[in-house]
């Protein structure tokens, strides 16, 4: 567990930096306010984390592209060419 638990962390901030930010001060607050037994702050602290996670989750549905994928355009024939192309080199003497 010890392991996975920084790998997860830094996966988790280097994607959205400000939204984590704020998940760690609200669930901070939340401990803080729970320990101290400040009913206030242990309020605060859960709103907090609550909006910092449907921030994050309006985030990632904002991030997923649209499928609307156009057929590609081809400025080429689809069939080969009946005729050789031309060779490049210069096979008469100087």
């Amino acid at each position: 567990m010890n392991v996975f638990f920084p790998r997860f962390l830094k996966r988790a901030y280097r994607k959205d930096p400000i939204s984590s930010f704020i998940l760690v001060v609200g669930a901070v607050d939340a401990v803080i306010g729970g320990v101290w037994e400040k009913s206030t702050l242990l309020s605060s602290g859960l709103v907090v984390v609550l909006l910092s996670v449907i921030l994050r989750y309006l985030q990632t549905q904002k991030a997923q592209p649209l499928v609307t994928e156009e057929p590609p355009r081809r400025y080429l024939p689809l069939s080969p060419v009946r005729s050789p192309l031309p060779r490049l080199t210069n096979d008469k003497p100087r």
